[in-house]
């Protein structure tokens, strides 16, 4: 190493050293605002929003996509939806719910855009870190995830009516083991795709 690439190194060791103390103290500060009702400053927004496409593209990429086209497939999709998704992500019969207003970063309406299956699956399945998005693979198998991948192929386009009725008509969860469930099937649901109160 030369005497005179010496000074150079140094002073970009000592800037990185300085750049991680400032980013620590700031973190350690308490000062970012992380309450859900105060967006993200725009570079936060901006890598957060990189990070989570790029992930999911990656981790999707080797996926094989089943035939999604299978009525019955579509149909088992139509009750985990109406009873696992509406509230975050709406329906055809659905124009807000009571908690998607205070998520954020907002949650897609699904009742109106239609998602690459290979990332509708994994982010179903390993849901997305600090989001309202869980990992629905931890109650649920592949099968019953790839069957709501099914209908958000369908559902989007849909009308209020077409949606309660293929709501109505969809199969009791097997997946699914609450003690909440043994004296009705999770597809008995209101209008609006929420649960029925019994």
């Amino acid at each position: 190493m030369t005497t005179s690439l010496r000074p150079f190194l140094f002073g970009v060791l000592a800037t990185l050293v300085l750049l991680a103390a400032g980013a620590a103290a700031f973190v350690w500060s308490g000062r970012y605002d992380i309450g859900a009702d105060a967006p993200h400053t725009r570079p936060v927004f901006a890598l957060m929003q990189a990070l989570r496409e790029r992930s999911i593209r990656a981790h999707a990429a080797g996926l094989t996509v089943p035939d999604l086209t299978d009525p019955q497939l579509v149909l088992k999709g139509a009750g985990q939806y109406a009873a696992m998704c509406t509230q975050c992500h709406l329906s055809p019969a659905m124009a807000e719910s009571e908690i998607r207003p205070g998520l954020y970063p907002q949650p897609p309406n699904l009742s109106r855009e239609r998602v690459d299956p290979k990332r509708a699956f994994w982010v179903i399945k390993h849901g997305i870190k600090m989001s309202a998005m869980p990992a629905w693979g931890a109650s649920h198998d592949d099968a019953t995830i790839w069957s709501m991948v099914a209908f958000l192929q369908k559902v989007p386009g849909m009308s209020a009516q077409e949606y309660k009725d293929i709501v109505a008509r969809a199969p009791p969860d097997d997946d699914m083991d609450m003690d909440a469930a043994t004296d009705t099937d999770h597809h008995d649901h209101d209008h609006d795709g929420a649960p029925a109160a019994h």
